[in-house]
């Protein structure tokens, strides 16, 4: 498994309309242990989650499913391969 970094830019006048159908999307894959933690940026600009994948293309597909991407509510996203190495979230961390 592999750690990414999403960064998301939002279409300004769509992203509100489809933001529960986003969150309950980001709620079932946190569930699922995909995503580690996910939120709007300042201003409500654009957003950031940290989730894992099994590779590049099975990252596709759940970034993809998203409704955010499927309703047009993005501008832009970029994503980012993570290694995590220290930090208090991490498995033997104290």
């Amino acid at each position: 498994m592999a750690w990414y970094v999403l960064e998301t830019r939002y279409v300004p006048e769509k992203y509100v309309e489809v933001r529960p159908r986003h969150r309950e999307y980001l709620a079932t894959l946190a569930e699922q242990g995909v995503v580690a933690i996910a939120g709007p940026l300042e201003d409500n600009v654009g957003g950031l989650v940290i989730l894992q994948a099994e590779n590049r293309d099975e990252l596709q597909k759940i970034i993809d499913a998203d409704p955010y991407h499927q309703e047009g509510a993005l501008a832009e996203r970029t994503v980012r391969e993570y290694t995590p190495v220290l930090g208090a979230w991490l498995p033997g961390s104290e």
